[in-house]
């Protein structure tokens, strides 16, 4: 799973508003994306809270994002497997229609030591919504978490990008 994740982390990299790699070090890493979404902050929100609109199934366990959920109450950022599921994160903030904070570690990171705060801002605009993702990892992994913040940084953007476009066709509702 691994070896596909980063591979395919690599292959989908999409190209967003905003994205930097702001720092990176062998015991972690820092990535932003931002993106404006021409949709007002509560329709974001709304599809920000459904995964199954947005995220790419590719980078799911399952392979379908039908799966995936964000349950505020539980402050879970979940996937239902056949038997079982995966909390990919976990709801540590959320405050309507401005900021959604979530700790874990996504896709392999999940795998090692390493684990971080990912923060959703939206930011009313005259144009829409500024979105900006934050994703700061820290921890161990074998060969060092350097080498994760490009591939990260790029399905992020992916994930961004499929957050943009839903909201925009109002998917999100």
């Amino acid at each position: 799973m691994k070896a596909i994740w980063l591979a395919a982390a690599v292959v989908l990299v999409a190209p967003s508003a905003a994205a930097e790699v702001t720092d990176t070090a062998p015991h972690g890493f820092a990535v932003t994306q931002a993106a404006t979404i021409a949709a007002p902050p509560a329709r974001v929100w709304r599809t920000l809270l459904q995964p199954r609109l947005w995220w790419d199934g590719g980078h799911t366990y399952s392979g379908d994002a039908a799966n995936l959920s964000i349950d505020l109450e539980a402050g879970c950022f979940c996937e239902r497997l056949p038997n079982g599921q995966v909390r990919h994160m976990t709801v540590v903030y959320a405050e309507e229609a401005r900021t959604l904070r979530l700790f874990g570690g996504l896709g392999p990171l999940q795998q090692s030591g390493a684990a971080g705060a990912l923060t959703v801002s939206l930011t009313p605009e005259r144009a829409g919504t500024k979105v900006t993702l934050s994703y700061d990892v820290g921890g161990y992994a074998r060969g060092g978490l350097e080498r994760w913040a490009a591939p990260v940084d790029g399905v992020l953007g992916a994930q961004l990008q499929g957050l943009k476009q839903a909201a925009e066709t109002g998917a999100g509702g």
